[in-house]
């Protein structure tokens, strides 16, 4: 292994960083920007199955080898959390360009910690790789990229045109929640951030526990037991309403959704690694990755797309059915042709945010202050979309629930009939 993967989150880091401020045009800046965090997915991509194979390498019995790749899970799922506590703290530090461009201190965070590991790596990995080499499959290649690229594309513009739908529940979770908490509750980034402490932190204290139970127990059984988790956690968080939510209502069944994801991802890179020769686990370590990835990215796609089609069904409903919403909603819409010509720039920016779906609808406050101290009626679709942004991220969430108790169904059947030590190998 070498460290190239971390000097593409470097590079990443640092072009996300110098992105270029509101003197270059909106274009080019969403195109650096896009580019930096395309080269950080590289990188992602190489570090996930190159780590697990070194892990292997290192590791000559199952139980050892049980334990490390439980600790590799539970810095997986901490970073998860300590990266966006990180960054809430980060985003309360100004920056030159305005209220609005803290998001950058993030990406020098990013760059920090990057150059460290990259330092650690080069001085203390050793070399994994094969000692036969395997050359890459550049049709199977190119044929899973264009597939995942054509089902996400599907599944995002479905809103409008149909779908094929496939769903994975712990990032339709994660995706849920940060809507759910910032978009729709408008808490601040710190505030956000202990949802995902609350999801994410149940990998670190459980890193014991996960590698004896893969030990003493069928795996099928212990992933089914993951899924559950992760379905009961969702089926409450489904039942919990926006109108009234607190970090305090959503902590429990966040931390059961994360004791599943803890013992899922655990089981099936510890299945995976341990049934093949350790040449080949690195190949293996990939296959999973790929596979788990594109479950990641496919539930916030499958999740939005029909969290926010329902939500403007609702909100679209509303207006039809109110003559005297809708008579509000066009005197707002024209309010930008009457103003003054120095209000109407941010005039014409919230009528755009409101049109722009129930999220933008959301956004704007129901009221303003005048200077005089008067509070006048402003967005008048703003308890309209609030309502329907809360039902509709509830059936996310039991969109998840029921994805997940699927797969611990499958799991139990397909896989709790195997006797235990099928699914490993001893391997030197």
């Amino acid at each position: 292994m070498t460290c190239e993967p971390v000097e593409h989150g470097l590079i990443a880091a640092l072009l996300a960083f110098f992105t270029p401020g509101p003197g270059a045009s909106h274009g080019t800046r969403v195109a650096i920007l896009l580019t930096g965090q395309a080269l950080a997915g590289v990188g992602a991509a190489a570090i996930f199955p190159t780590s697990v194979a070194m892990l292997a390498a290192g590791t000559h019995t199952v139980r050892a080898r049980s334990h490390a790749i439980s600790v590799w899970a539970a810095a997986l799922t901490g970073a998860g959390f300590v990266s966006l506590v990180v960054g809430g703290l980060l985003a309360r530090i100004g920056h030159s360009e305005g209220p609005y461009a803290s998001w950058r201190w993030a990406f020098l965070a990013l760059a920090v910690f990057a150059t460290v590991s990259m330092v650690v790596t080069l001085a203390a990995a050793a070399d994994s790789s094969a000692k036969i080499g395997r050359s890459l499959d550049w049709p199977g290649q190119i044929t899973v990229a264009v597939g995942v690229f054509a089902l996400l594309f599907g599944v995002i513009h479905g809103t409008s045109a149909g779908y094929v739908i496939g769903m994975f529940a712990y990032l339709g979770t994660a995706y849920a929640t940060s809507i759910r908490l910032a978009a729709i509750q408008g808490y601040l980034p710190l505030m956000t951030s202990i949802g995902f402490v609350c999801l994410n932190v149940m990998g670190v204290v459980l890193f014991p526990v996960s590698s004896r139970m893969i030990e003493r127990f069928n795996p099928g059984w212990v992933l089914a037991a993951g899924m559950a988790c992760i379905a009961a956690g969702d089926l409450t968080l489904s039942a919990i309403r926006a109108t009234n939510l607190s970090i305090a209502a959503v902590a429990v069944p966040l931390l059961v959704v994360g004791i599943g994801f803890k013992l899922a991802l655990t089981l099936i890179t510890v299945v995976a690694v341990n049934s093949v020769p350790t040449a080949k686990a690195g190949m293996v370590s990939g296959a999973t990755s790929v596979l788990r990835d594109f479950g990641l990215t496919l539930g916030p796609a499958v999740v939005g797309a029909i969290a926010l089609t329902q939500a403007a069904h609702e909100v679209a409903a509303k207006v039809a059915a109110s003559p005297r919403l809708g008579a509000a909603l066009a005197a707002f819409n024209a309010a930008p042709a009457h103003a003054p010509a120095a209000q109407r720039p941010q005039l014409e920016a919230a009528v755009s945010a409101v049109n722009s779906g129930p999220l933008g609808a959301n956004s704007v406050p129901a009221t303003i202050t005048l200077p005089n101290g008067h509070v006048q009626p402003f967005n008048p679709l703003k308890d309209v979309a609030f309502h329907a942004l809360s039902s509709a991220y509830s059936v996310g969430y039991l969109v998840c629930g029921l994805a997940a108790l699927a797969a611990a169904l499958i799991a139990a059947i397909a896989l709790g009939g195997r006797r235990h030590h099928s699914a490993f190998l001893e391997t030197d």
